[in-house]
């Protein structure tokens, strides 16, 4: 099975820019890397794993959580998904109020069928994100993201951004949380988000 490679040297500077508006410090005290000022986050429509059209408007009045990757990721990609999972699991009851949407860098071979399947896995309210390989394409783009085919020995892999943005109930980029982070920093960070 493919694994999740090191993002090539070339695109450190590309990553370094991208973050580069990303603040460490925040009047709300954020865990995660802090966008100054709070901008609106691209919307975009996308075929949902759950049969509907996904959107970032549908879930207005929510914490949405948006990563992209994609289901043939060996490790990233579980890993993330699996501290979100434990994230919603912390919040208790809280957890009505916020929304994962996993967004496929493989739409090859990622449909909302076999998203659906994937994500079940972790936690069966999270909605899987698909689309024409130019939509995404541009979405990658409105948001910053790379995502580069690598063939394999027994296929391809794709190297991808892999930190995920908090987006606040008002549908504004508020943060970008780093890959490797555990679940108690986005409880924080969301219990902050969900407060205001």
């Amino acid at each position: 099975m493919p694994s999740f490679r090191v993002v090539p040297k070339l695109l450190v500077p590309l990553l370094l820019a991208i973050t580069a508006t990303v603040s460490t410090a925040s009047s709300l005290a954020l865990k995660a890397g802090v966008f100054e000022p709070p901008r609106l986050a691209p919307d975009f429509a996308l075929r949902g794993s759950d049969g509907g059209e996904l959107t970032l408007a549908r879930y207005r009045g929510k914490v949405v959580l948006l990563s992209f990757g994609f289901t043939h990721c060996a490790a990233v990609c579980p890993t993330t998904l699996a501290t979100l999972a434990q994230l919603r699991t912390a919040l208790g009851a809280a957890a009505d109020a916020v929304q994962v949407v996993f967004v496929t860098v493989d739409p090859e071979r990622d449909d909302p069928a076999h998203l659906k399947a994937y994500l079940g896995a972790f936690d069966t309210s999270f909605i899987g994100g698909a689309g024409k390989p130019e939509l995404l394409a541009a979405m990658r783009k409105n948001y910053g993201i790379v995502a580069i085919k690598v063939p394999m020995s027994d296929g391809y892999a794709v190297d991808h951004t892999s930190s995920i943005f908090l987006i606040d109930p008002e549908g504004r980029l508020r943060a970008m949380m780093p890959y490797g982070r555990d679940a108690k920093d986005f409880v924080h960070d969301v219990k902050l988000l969900l407060a205001k």
